[in-house]
């Protein structure tokens, strides 16, 4: 290790090593790996590593999203936002170093409950609902050192990039077509960037998007959470475009009944086709919060903890052993 220090300031230089230990998801882009990175002193703390694809890497565009990803989310330092810790490259290939979150996608949530045909209990959802809100809200509010706005969009918001962790944390990861104002690789009016069912109308049309977009598509996602249905998703793209660009909030009590009046006026403002009347990210975390603070329906990390722990006994069970995994290194 090389230590360079001139007054106050200098540089600190040092080797950092990290061991695969199992491959976590794989997407269009990219491969997320289990590792543990490796420190002096025998220092060892569990990671996510994101790494672009080989085939993809030597594409400018792509390195630049991956790149811009990075960039955008280094700073977002927040409870409810899975943090960036580092991005370096191996063999030419740029990777991400990330928290990791020891848990279930609410994709995984929402299916396990189809499979004990079951629904997800309204409080459960609205709490999951609310913590998104405030990782949209703090997101959408960032701005320069400078105090100038970043125009920070997620676009991509769906239940497989919301984290739910063994302790009942949620959280909001993969910034990876997210957009600011000095950062868009993915150029608004263009292409559609997003999944077509979880896709606001202002990203449908490919008008340029702002803080509502994201709003929206939490709003799907939560009225899916509840419902065990996307009501947006239709049979071809073309019909679900239609339904997102035009289809007004239904009364979801008629779905659901044991949705009550609050709730229900709360997914409307979010499912609102004008971005204007529909609630920002601020105001749809206060009226989930003013949800749950209502008698009967306080949740809690820990109660969504002790929920996991007696849906998913299986899934508890089969957590990763670290010393019994092969590794192999990366970095």
């Amino acid at each position: 290790m090389e230590l360079l220090f001139s007054g106050n300031s200098g540089d600190l230089t040092d080797a950092v090593r990290y061991e695969i230990v199992r491959t976590i998801a794989e997407g269009g882009m990219g491969v997320v790996y289990e590792a543990r990175q490796r420190g002096a002193g025998a220092f060892s703390k569990r990671v996510a590593i994101k790494v672009i694809r080989e085939e993809y890497s030597l594409i400018k565009e792509f390195r630049s999203n991956f790149v811009g990803e990075a960039r955008l989310v280094a700073d977002l330092c927040h409870p409810n936002i899975v943090q960036m810790l580092h991005l370096g490259m191996h063999e030419q290939r740029y990777y991400m170093v990330m928290e990791y979150v020891s848990g279930i996608t609410l994709a995984d949530l929402v299916a396990q409950h189809r499979i004990n045909r079951e629904r997800v209990p309204i409080e459960l959802a609205a709490f999951v609902g609310r913590g998104v809100a405030r990782a949209l809200q703090y997101a959408h509010e960032r701005t320069s050192p400078d105090d100038r706005p970043l125009g920070i969009v997620h676009r991509d918001v769906n239940p497989k990039n919301i984290m739910i962790s063994w302790n009942g944390e949620v959280k909001l990861t993969d910034f990876g077509i997210a957009k600011a104002f000095d950062l868009m690789y993915n150029k608004e009016g263009e292409v559609i960037a997003g999944k077509y069912e979880y896709l606001s109308p202002e990203q449908a049309r490919k008008e340029v998007t702002d803080g509502q977009a994201d709003v929206f598509s939490l709003g799907i996602v939560l009225a899916e959470t509840l419902l065990d249905e996307n009501i947006y998703e239709g049979p071809t793209n073309e019909e679900t475009l239609r339904r997102v660009c035009h289809m007004d909030p239904p009364n979801f009590i008629k779905l659901r009944p044991d949705i009550d009046f609050k709730l229900n006026k709360v997914l409307r403002h979010a499912l609102q086709q004008d971005k204007f009347s529909r609630a920002d990210a601020g105001e749809l975390t206060l009226e989930l919060e003013e949800f749950l603070e209502k008698p009967g329906h306080n949740y809690t990390a820990l109660k969504l903890a002790s929920y996991l722990k007696k849906i998913l006994p299986k899934g508890h069970a089969s957590m990763v052993d670290w010393e019994s995994k092969s590794k192999s290194k990366i970095a």
